[in-house]
């Protein structure tokens, strides 16, 4: 699968080991930075990979921040996106199956390397199942449609 990811310089360090971890599994990763720990702007971050989602270039993307909610918050903010915070497998499951969510975002001051790699799993792994979803997510992007 292909998958964008980014971070600001708190979610820095969590990226890396996911990117890693991505790319060992054979996933074709689109690296769109932070690449340091130096202070930098979550939004920056959110809207490159959100816009690598709608354009096609990835299925998903995965954002890194310090809480996550910066960086939901931003890329929410992409026409076409759908970035979820995800802290417990069963919410990002939900969060695919439910809203076909196409960023999951994550927290890096709150859960560690094996949690994310299990949110990233689940994130990964589920299908969106459509039906009454689908109409609700059309709905969604209606209101996107009615603010541009």
């Amino acid at each position: 699968m292909k998958i964008a990811i980014g971070a600001d310089h708190a979610g820095f360090v969590l990226k890396e080991h996911l990117r890693r971890r991505l790319e060992a599994e054979g996933h074709q990763v689109l690296d769109e930075g932070t690449h340091g720990p130096e202070s930098c702007d979550y939004p920056d971050f959110a809207a490159t990979v959100a816009r690598d989602v709608t354009a096609g270039r990835a299925e998903r993307g995965v954002l890194v921040c310090g809480t996550g909610l910066g960086m939901s918050i931003a890329a929410n903010k992409v026409s076409g996106i759908r970035a979820a915070l995800g802290t417990v497998p069963e919410e990002v499951r939900l969060s695919r199956a439910h809203n076909d969510a196409n960023i999951l975002t994550l927290g890096a001051r709150f859960i560690g390397e094996p949690d994310a790699d299990a949110l990233v799993d689940v994130f990964l792994s589920t299908a969106f199942e459509g039906g009454r979803h689908a109409l609700r997510v059309a709905k969604i992007a209606a209101l996107e449609a009615k603010q541009s």
